[in-house]
């Protein structure tokens, strides 16, 4: 099987949330899933003080969609919402 690379938009639900801790906590999720975080995670800036946090991660295919981990990671408290921005195959 191939090897994917999700793209994960993570919302918080207000500008106070520790986004470290956030990243901690969704990066753990990621990892039992069997994932593996690639790159450094990133803050996009949204308005009036308030960043998302955009993760990528890489997965086996077969380990199938990553939407259960984007539903798991918005359960997170302080997560207002957890989007799968891109999934696409790993070349090589």
């Amino acid at each position: 099987m191939a090897v994917v690379i999700v793209t994960l938009k993570i919302m918080p639900e207000d500008p106070e949330i520790n986004l470290e801790e956030l990243r901690d906590k969704a990066q753990k999720i990621i990892t039992d899933f069997g994932g593996k975080v690639t790159g450094d995670p990133e803050e996009e800036p949204v308005g009036f003080g308030l960043k998302a946090v955009i993760l990528k991660f890489s997965a086996d295919e077969s380990k199938g969609s990553p939407d259960p981990v984007a539903e798991k990671i918005e359960a997170i408290e302080g997560v207002k919402s957890a989007q799968v921005q891109m999934v696409s195959r790993a070349l090589g």
